[in-house]
């Protein structure tokens, strides 16, 4: 683990408003190290701070994986070939949201979504939410460092969506195959989700394709109409033409 990632997160607290107790310290400060330090520079009204999204969660900065890892894998997801197939911008577009609604992007990674949503919400508000601490972070720094008022970074958990209240839609892509006990995490997102509410889930197809994850863990369409009908959602729509090779279906909770 590279000695780095400590220092890197306390800048990254620096700039985003968090802090974190200073680090104890046997001798005696000096004077230049007593002296008064001077007061942080004021965000700009444009641009108010975002919350520290690991703030108050007990992280551990030595547990967190290097940063060189962590490049690549966003490196990974954000491949300008990926857009090819994947097509995020007409992803967004097909939802049809008016611009002022409140989405979650479950399992938001590098934000390669979230960051899209939030150019169709002008008026909106999107959570980009993760349980891997170094994509919240990620998502947290770019949110901040480029002044993107309208996205924030939630880390979130394996066992409860926990999502925020008054939600219009939860995105899902590539996420749902992920989670252990399905029927149980689907029944908790549907009880915290008002009515009228969107379940958008986007899914690799069965068979074999240049692109997608081994075919013992793909969700077939015919599982995933299951699931969300088990958990109290109805289906809305299917996109059955515009991705080639994910099913891409909209349920609402009635």
């Amino acid at each position: 683990m590279s000695r780095a990632l400590p220092l890197e997160l306390a800048a990254l607290a620096a700039l985003a408003g968090c802090r974190s107790a200073p680090a104890a310290s046997a001798a005696a400060p000096s004077p230049a190290e007593s002296a008064p330090t001077p007061a942080p520079a004021a965000h700009d009204p444009a641009h108010p701070p975002i919350d520290c999204p690991l703030h108050g969660h007990g992280v551990d900065a030595a547990s967190m994986r290097p940063f060189e890892d962590v490049e690549k894998y966003i490196a990974f997801l954000e491949r300008p070939e990926r857009a090819v197939w994947q097509k995020p911008d007409e992803v967004v577009a097909a939802l049809g949201l008016r611009g002022d609604e409140t989405v979650v992007d479950v399992g938001s990674g590098s934000g390669y979504f979230a960051f899209r949503f939030a150019r169709a919400l002008p008026r909106g508000r999107v959570f980009a939410q993760d349980v891997e601490l170094e994509m919240v972070r990620h998502v947290h720094h770019k949110a901040t460092a480029e002044g993107v008022e309208n996205v924030q970074a939630l880390l979130g958990r394996t066992d409860d969506p926990r999502l925020p209240a008054g939600v219009d839609v939860v995105f899902m892509c590539d996420v749902l195959h992920h989670v252990a006990d399905r029927p149980a995490w689907l029944a908790k997102l549907a009880g915290e989700m008002k009515s009228g509410a969107r379940l958008a889930l986007v899914e690799f197809k069965e068979g074999k394709l240049p692109e997608g994850p081994p075919e013992s863990m793909k969700l077939p369409r015919a599982e995933l109409l299951r699931l969300g009908a088990e958990a109290g959602f109805v289906l809305r729509e299917e996109k059955t033409d515009l991705l080639p090779y994910q099913t891409f279906l909209v349920f609402a909770k009635p």
